[in-house]
């Protein structure tokens, strides 16, 4: 068996992401490994041509800034939450935000940083149309990954995820 000392866990705060993190927080107590759970925080898209509608650029660059703080402030305060929740005696977590573009390639670069032996990530079951209009962040990282991806479906809610 691999030695597991790092998990890598990423959130988007949705019910499937709980489910793998408790699956994630399971395997750490388990394996006595390190968890790192990971949020992206997306960031604001600055289309070049609104620019041209803007009275003050600088004002509108300082507002897009500020909301990006604030979005990075609030993730991280959920991601203490989910810490302080999962908080048990033989679990070590830590909680990494980081602004993207790229959900799935943000996930990638950051397990390649921490060295992490195992990813644990949710996956929606997404089908047919909404996979194609959506993608999938786990496809990616499943394929680009350098470690092992262990992937938690959330049970069918039905109409939903078809």
């Amino acid at each position: 068996m691999l030695p597991i000392t790092r998990i890598l866990c990423p959130t988007d705060f949705s019910d499937p992401a709980g489910l793998a993190l408790t699956k994630a927080a399971e395997l750490a107590c388990h394996f006595e490994a390190e968890l790192c759970v990971v949020h992206i925080v997306p960031q604001v898209p600055r289309p070049t041509w609104a620019l041209q509608f803007a009275e003050d650029k600088e004002y509108y660059e300082v507002e897009l800034a500020k909301y990006e703080k604030d979005l990075y402030g609030s993730s991280e305060r959920q991601l203490g939450a989910i810490l302080t929740q999962f908080a048990s005696p033989g679990l070590r977590a830590r909680a990494i935000v980081t602004l993207g573009t790229n959900a799935a390639d943000e996930i990638i670069r950051i397990a390649d940083e921490e060295k992490v032996d195992l990813i644990v990530i949710a996956t929606h079951g997404f089908t047919g149309w909404r996979h194609l209009v959506f993608g999938s962040v786990t496809e990616k990282v499943v394929r680009l990954a350098d470690c092992p991806v262990l992937t938690i479906r959330a049970a069918s809610t039905g109409a939903n995820t078809k």
